[in-house]
């Protein structure tokens, strides 16, 4: 670089050179102005990774200096930094996370932290609703709550900004903007009134009164129509993203598929009676309580295995067989319906069900359910029975071709041996695709589920 410069000094007229540029030279080694200093650091183009420069100074010989006392603001310097910090290094930018692959955006539902408190390292600052989850949006960085760049409603993407935490400011430095509410203006005071001027008064005569017209009858409501509430008593509220895509997806299924329901009711009095006798040692050796869940799960998986129809699916012109079982639990949470999936359900025992009902209702109600673990899924179970339901159509899950409902416990006076006798019945429902389902098979599988739920032995010889 400093050749360069040395052959374009050689190439130019010594006169040239003295009357533009004021370079001088003196007798022994060549020593070169300012302004040949400020031609090579401009030529340099900003290179980065230089550390060092032979820094030319006028009427001394060449030294070597740093190239940080060269550049100054003549040239940039390009330094690697991190995306979410700002230019002094104490700031830091909180970002939206990537979300999904099939997700976008989301809908930022609240902050967690408000400017002036204090956050660690990874504790959330927000979340972020989904179609499908709400996800928590953590600290990159342990400090203070700066400023809050988007609102709570706004959609996001990943990347977007949507704080800024300070890693040095006190927990009560926060951004004017949103300390506190702007006062109002005061309003400017009145300035004494100038005593009045009267005016002489006009006297007018008085009009003659005209005589009232008749005031025209209310009209009187007629009694078919509607008397309806006030306005002011009426809310709107925006639906949740969660509760938008529970309505597209549930009315989808309503328009494309061949719905129809078929039940059966089913004896609880086995299945209950295993639960009572082993229950105690079933959780002192698998940690877990024995509920009615994993019975009816089982029962589910050997069905689907005796009518393999049932776990197929209609896409285009052709039909999938699926030769694995994954179940579809749906919960209700007070953010709305999610149903999380047990997967190769047709490999666990009643303890490895039981236990994985256990974690993923535990994520669902504290709304930590990750996308993998509601994704999939070959059929469905809801249990409107822990809210009371005795009998009820459940909707199919799509791309499911069928869903089964249980439902409440009742005591109900049966025939047995011909003798009446009360008996915990339970009422149950499978809604099915007609479309790929025939009626027979639909019957059949709803059966095979009564038999083995009434007969648990039925589960252990395979039968």
């Amino acid at each position: 670089m400093f050749g360069v410069a040395r052959r374009r000094v050689a190439s130019v007229g010594t006169s040239s050179l003295l009357g533009q540029s004021g370079l001088k030279f003196r007798s022994g080694p060549a020593r070169v102005s300012s302004i040949l200093e400020k031609e090579i650091a401009i030529s340099s183009g900003g290179c980065g990774n230089i550390r060092n420069f032979c820094h030319i100074i006028p009427g001394r010989w060449i030294n070597s200096k740093p190239i940080s006392d060269i550049f100054h603001q003549e040239a940039s310097i390009q330094t690697w930094k991190r995306s979410f910090s700002s230019d002094s290094g104490d700031n830091v930018d909180v970002v939206v996370p990537p979300l999904a692959e099939s997700i976008e955006d989301g809908t930022l539902a609240k902050f967690l932290k408000r400017p002036g408190d204090r956050v660690n390292v990874d504790e959330p600052i927000a979340q972020i609703e989904t179609d499908k989850v709400t996800i928590d949006v953590t600290s990159p960085e342990s400090g203070v709550i700066l400023k809050l760049l988007a609102n709570e409603g706004d959609t996001v993407e990943p990347g977007h900004k949507i704080a800024i935490i300070s890693r040095s400011a006190d927990a009560t430095h926060v951004a004017p903007s949103e300390n506190a509410p702007e006062k109002p203006a005061p309003k400017p005071t009145p300035k004494a009134s100038e005593p009045e001027k009267k005016t002489p008064k006009v006297e007018t005569t008085p009009k003659a009164s005209e005589p009232e017209k008749p005031k025209a009858p209310a009209p009187s409501s007629s009694p078919s129509e509607p008397q309806l509430p006030p306005k002011d008593r009426e809310r709107r509220v925006l639906m949740t993203r969660l509760r938008k895509r529970v309505a597209i997806r549930l009315k989808d299924a309503q328009n494309t598929y061949a719905m129809l329901t078929t039940f059966n009711e089913v004896d609880m009095t086995n299945l209950m009676k295993l639960r009572a006798d082993h229950k105690d040692a079933f959780v002192e050796k698998h940690g877990v309580k024995l509920g009615l869940m994993s019975g009816f799960i089982k029962a589910a998986v050997n069905a689907l295995q005796y009518q393999p129809i049932v776990n197929a699916v209609i896409d285009g012109e052709d039909i999938i067989y699926r030769d694995y079982i994954d179940i579809s639990i749906a919960v209700g949470t007070p953010k709305g319906l999610v149903v999380p999936v047990i997967r190769n359900a047709d490999t666990m025992n009643f303890a490895d069900i039981e236990k994985q009902i256990n974690t993923l209702a535990k994520k669902a109600n504290a709304g930590a359910l990750s996308i993998d673990e509601m994704a999939g899924g070959t059929f469905t179970i809801s249990n409107g029975g822990v809210y009371g339901s005795l009998l009820s159509t459940p909707i199919i899950n799509p791309p499911q071709s069928a869903i089964v409902g249980m439902h409440s416990i009742v005591t109900r006076p049966m025939v047995v041996g011909g003798v009446v006798v009360p008996r915990p019945m339970m009422n149950i429902a499978l809604t099915y695709d007609h479309r790929i389902i025939d009626g027979r098979e639909a019957v059949f599988f709803l059966r095979r589920i009564k038999d083995c739920v009434e007969d648990p032995r039925r589960l252990l010889l395979d039968l």
